[in-house]
Order: structure tokens, then sequence, then C-alpha cells
């Protein structure tokens, strides 16, 4: 059994900041694993036990454990080390970061920026471009979207599905529900070439199309357990259809459905259905939000694992996969973890806009 040490002192906003770096697929690796560290140290592990699990030196521990203990997340990022003085003069290096920040000219024809685009119209060489950016990590190759919700109720709605994640209603089931529709059944134009060492698995780049299917599930926030089936359309009969099945799967108990706000969740038909059914309850996620519909990383799950790679020479044969996949995954399943509170949602949700137009 691992040592217990006196945890790490580390203030309640610090931790969730660490424990967004922790998880984060932007950040830098060697930042992760310091917030690792610190996360470990806060929960009393021994520095030799956080060693082991974050697969690094037990003076590396101690390292970012004191620096913390310093200079707190500040003491975090590497500590500038001499070197090479600087051969990029004060005004070209001012010249090139304000070149950068400005979108390329129209008669180039280009959305961004290269090294060499930018080094032939400064008229300096591309390595001196790049270490500039290096510099000032920038990086006009790369860009990240973004969406804000517009709607009205936005704060009302998260707080009520965060809610029900981190303080589930007592005697009650929440259930996240949704539709993956139009999946495919592809079958490849030859067999896929087996993994081997040394090189991955291949297959064709072209198929044929044999129809599609739309796969309803339920996924029950307490356990991870889904509840299925498959259909060829996705209008409100089948929707209606998917909710009496799930209303039979979990008889007289009290049901709280984690849905979007697609058109035939509120079809008339189903709210007259509801209203004669008044223990199931229905939460809606805010407009352009349906990532907080937990049943929207399960879909994600099946599709890298069971759907993506395979090779169905019919829809009959797609849905056989799924109902394996889905029987197997319900063998094994485990919750999955909301960790975020509303709070913290709604501090991105509503920041400032850092722009002056309106749509």
């Amino acid at each position: 059994m691992p040592a217990i040490a006196p945890p790490l002192a580390i203030p309640p906003e610090d931790l969730r900041t660490l424990g967004h770096w922790s998880r984060s697929g932007s950040v830098r690796a060697a930042l992760a694993e310091r917030a690792k560290i610190l996360l470990l140290a806060a929960d009393g592990l021994a520095n030799a036990e956080i060693a082991r699990q974050v697969g690094c030196s037990r003076p590396t521990v101690i390292l970012w454990r004191d620096r913390y203990a310093k200079a707190g997340l500040d003491g975090l990022g590497d500590k500038h080390r001499s070197g090479r003085p600087q051969t990029v003069r004060a005004d070209r290096r001012a010249e090139i970061l304000a070149a950068t920040l400005t979108p390329p000219p129209e008669h180039l024809g280009v959305t961004h920026w290269s090294s060499r685009l930018l080094a032939a119209e400064l008229g300096v060489s591309h390595n001196t471009v790049a270490r500039v950016w290096a510099e000032h990590d920038l990086k006009p190759w790369r860009t990240e979207t973004f969406k804000f919700s517009t709607d009205p109720e936005l704060e009302a709605k998260v707080r009520d599905v965060v809610g029900l994640y981190l303080q589930p209603p007592e005697q009650a089931v929440v259930l996240c529900l949704d539709e993956k529709a139009q999946i495919q059944a592809l079958s490849r134009t030859a067999p896929n070439l087996p993994l081997r060492p040394g090189s991955p698995e291949r297959r064709t780049h072209d198929y044929v199309r044999h129809g599609t299917t739309t796969l309803f599930a339920a996924l029950e926030v307490a356990t991870g357990r889904v509840t299925d089936t498959c259909s060829p359309h996705h209008r409100h009969v089948e929707f209606l259809a998917f909710l009496q099945l799930v209303a039979k799967a979990y008889p007289r108990r009290q049901l709280h459905l984690v849905l979007d706000n697609y058109g035939t969740h509120k079809h008339p038909t189903v709210r007259a259905w509801l209203a004669r059914h008044p223990r199931i309850h229905l939460h809606f996620t805010p407009t352009s939000a349906s990532w907080m519909n937990l049943v929207e990383v399960f879909f994600a799950i099946i599709t890298r694992q069971a759907i993506r790679r395979g090779s169905f020479p019919s829809v009959a044969d797609l849905v056989a996969a799924i109902r394996r996949f889905i029987d197997a995954w319900n063998e094994r399943c485990q919750p999955f973890a909301w960790v975020k509170d509303a709070d913290d949602i709604m501090i991105k949700a509503t920041r400032k806009r850092t722009s002056g137009t309106d749509h």
C-alpha cells in the first residue's frame, strides 16, 4: 500500500486550474505532468509513489513541490536559461510580430502566413521568422473552434443539467438520451491488411455504401449502462418508441432524462405522451451545448472502437455489430464522472467578447 504523506496545501482555485491542466490536450506535456504531481501531492501521496504513478523521478517530484510552495502556479513554468544571445534586432523582431498578427495581403491568395512566405515578404531568413514565432509562441498554422451559446435560458439549463450529474435526486434515475443518426454501413472493396510489427492495420481508401441506421441510446449516469435500439429513421415516431422502451426498462422509477434541443424531442405527440407519464422529466441542454450530454462520450467510444474501422456488407451486419458492442459494454461499464461545476462553465460561457461583431 502506498505511503501517505502530509497533503500539500493547495487552494481550491489552484486545484481547479491544475485539474484542467492535467486533463487538457492543448497544454504542454511538461506542464500537465507538473499538474499531476501536485494533485497527487495534495492527496497526501509520498514522493516515491507520485513518481511511480506519473512516470518521473523522485527529485522531479520534490522540485515541483518546492517550486509551487515558493511561487504558486507561477513557479511551474520553465525558468529562463542562459544561452546564445538574441541575434534578431528589436526593430526587426517587432516588424515580424506586427506582420504575423496582420492577415496576409489579398494578392498573395492565402489565409495565413507561413514562415517562408512571411520571410520573402519581409526580406529575412525563414529561420529568423521561425525563431521569433517560437519565442512568442505564435503558430499561424494552428486553428481552434469555439461556440458561444445564445440560449436565453443558458444559465438555468447549465445549472439544471450539472445539478443532475453532481447531485442526482434521491430514489430517481438520471439518463442521458440522444440519437446517433445516419451511421453508414460501409464495406471496404478489399479485406483489411492485419496489424504487423512496425506496420499498423491498413484498409482500402474506397468503399461501398449499403445504407444507414440510427442508434438511439440512453446512458445511465450512475452506472454507465446503456439502453439502445436501432431504427432506419430518427423521426418523432421512433423517438417516442424509444422513450417507451426506456420507460419499460426502468419501471416505477422517477426518470430524469437529459436531451438536446432536436425538434423530435419536443414534438406535440411526444409532449402529449409525457403528460400522461408524469414520472418522466425532460431536462434540455442549452442550445449549441450538446457536449453537456454524457451519452455523446459513449457515441465517441463506440465510433472509435466498433464502427469506424469495421466493414459491414449490410445494415443488418452494422446493427449486429453495434448490439454486440453494447452488450459487451454493459458487462464492463463504468460511470462517466462529471467534474466541472456550473460556476466554472458559466465563467467561460459568459466571458466578454474580444471583437465588435454581433453575429
